[in-house]
């Protein structure tokens, strides 16, 4: 059986409208996507293009190049596999210096598995605070990852309130990343996507502070806003295992 339709499988029966199950059905989708490769989603001819890949001399990302022209990588593909009222499956295909901006899963739990190159995360979960204490546009959130992240790194997890729901990309070399999310989005359900970025730095209470145990530095003020138009993100077309629904 394909690995895809493995991971298909598992997900029929270990995720619900309210998300996983059980915590060992969430272990079984987990080990699934860790096991899997970019030739299992028909990605093994981006996957070498990725490992031979070496960085331009000309600008990206708006950065002029050589000639004086400005330069922009391709956007941000998306390849569509499967969704229904309990999870959704896809991969994002993104280009070197390409940026998926800081964005929420409000009520998701989140499965990535990064398939092939390598990349920077940075995640954050808001911060409890007394609702007096939150300015009118922006809200304190607590940093859980800053690092970068190669697919032998394995699957990671993100959940509702904890392990760094609110989230950023940036595509150091050619890169695709496997998301398995349950329940997916859902604008009548209350789950839209808003994008965030950093607010003006502001500071809590002392005692607060003391009180969460968080250290001044790991303490970021976001703001919700509407991302650049410079952020696009084209449906593409998978090409891999034809999945039995």
């Amino acid at each position: 059986m394909p690995a895809v339709q493995r991971l298909y499988d598992a997900c029929k029966v270990s995720f619900t409208s309210n998300g996983p199950v059980s915590a060992e059905a969430l272990n079984n989708v987990h080990a699934i996507l860790d096991d899997m490769n970019p030739s299992d989603m028909g990605l093994q001819q981006e996957a070498q293009l990725a490992r031979a890949w070496k960085p331009s001399s000309y600008g990206v990302n708006g950065k002029k190049g050589r000639n004086g022209r400005h330069h922009y990588p391709p956007p941000i593909t998306y390849l569509h596999l499967h969704e229904c009222d309990s999870f959704s499956i896809g991969i994002f295909c993104m280009p070197p210096s390409s940026i998926i901006p800081l964005h929420n899963h409000p009520g998701m739990t989140v499965l990535s598995k990064l398939l092939y190159g390598t990349l920077h995360a940075k995640s954050y979960d808001w911060l409890d605070v007394p609702e007096a204490i939150n300015a009118s546009n922006a809200k304190p959130a607590k940093l859980v990852r800053d690092c970068e992240m190669s697919a032998s790194g394995g699957t990671t997890v993100l959940f509702p309130t904890s392990g760094g729901n609110i989230h950023t990309f940036k595509a150091i070399t050619p890169c695709a990343i496997l998301d398995v999310l349950s329940p997916p989005y859902s604008t009548p359900d209350g789950r839209h996507c808003s994008y965030f970025r950093v607010s003006p730095s502001r500071n809590l209470p002392v005692a607060l502070v003391q009180k969460t145990g968080i250290k001044m530095s790991e303490l970021t003020w976001l703001e919700e806003y509407q991302p650049p138009d410079s952020f696009v993100v084209q449906r593409g077309t998978y090409r891999g295992p034809t999945l039995i629904i």
